[in-house]
């Protein structure tokens, strides 16, 4: 595993191009029965609660509240669709680990997001975000076998990378590769972002446009 994905100027130029498209909600789904048509392709993001998934969609996109921000974790309860450039989707799954929930929410959310995973023709990849101060926790471990059974390609992306030094970093990188490692539904490279100083970015939105091109 390297710790970045490596683009071209042509296709960092491109991506950049695309997310400046107009990318609007479309809807927030409750279940399986309420997902749009599988007709464009889609990338997911999951993570735990408070990984700061919002944020990211937002800087991504460059707008302030596409995706809903909050100090409270737990506050994406839906599958919410994202319709980037009339020809994508962006899908904000619900954050998961958030132990003061009632448990029958949890287990609800859990099961909408294994329904979505095991039965999405159109999904590409799963974007996992992981916090750079903290890396892969036990919470995480049930989703990465989830997808691995589930055979869903996903990639792990450190967010909030502009709170750890960079000897930190790499230490959490390096980490999170060697239990990757051991995942064979995990993309073989991680990137690291900071939605607060944009770092990442132009890598992630590569990779995005790079999916929906295959």
């Amino acid at each position: 595993m390297t710790a970045s994905e490596d683009f071209d100027s042509e296709t960092l130029d491109a991506a950049n191009v695309l997310f400046r498209h107009p990318c609007t909600f479309v809807k927030g789904v409750v279940n399986v029965a309420g997902l749009p048509s599988d007709a464009l392709p889609e990338v997911a993001f999951a993570g735990r609660s408070n990984v700061g998934k919002s944020s990211l969609l937002n800087a991504l996109v460059g707008q302030k509240a596409l995706a809903r921000t909050s100090n409270t974790p737990g506050r994406t309860r839906e599958v919410n669709y994202f319709l980037l450039d009339e020809s994508a989707y962006l899908v904000d799954l619900p954050g998961y680990g958030y132990a003061r929930a009632a448990k029958t929410e949890v287990a609800g959310w859990n099961k909408l997001i294994q329904d979505y995973l095991r039965g999405r023709a159109s999904l590409r990849r799963v974007f996992l975000l992981i916090d750079a101060r903290h890396g892969l926790k036990e919470s995480d471990k049930p989703t990465l076998e989830l997808m691995d059974t589930s055979a869903v390609s996903y990639q792990a992306v450190l967010t909030k990378a502009d709170k750890v030094k960079a000897g930190e970093l790499e230490a959490v990188i390096e980490r999170t590769q060697k239990e990757l490692s051991k995942h064979p539904a995990a993309y073989p490279k991680i990137i690291a972002t900071s939605a607060r100083k944009s770092t990442g970015l132009p890598e992630l939105r590569a990779a995005i446009l790079t999916l929906m091109q295959d």
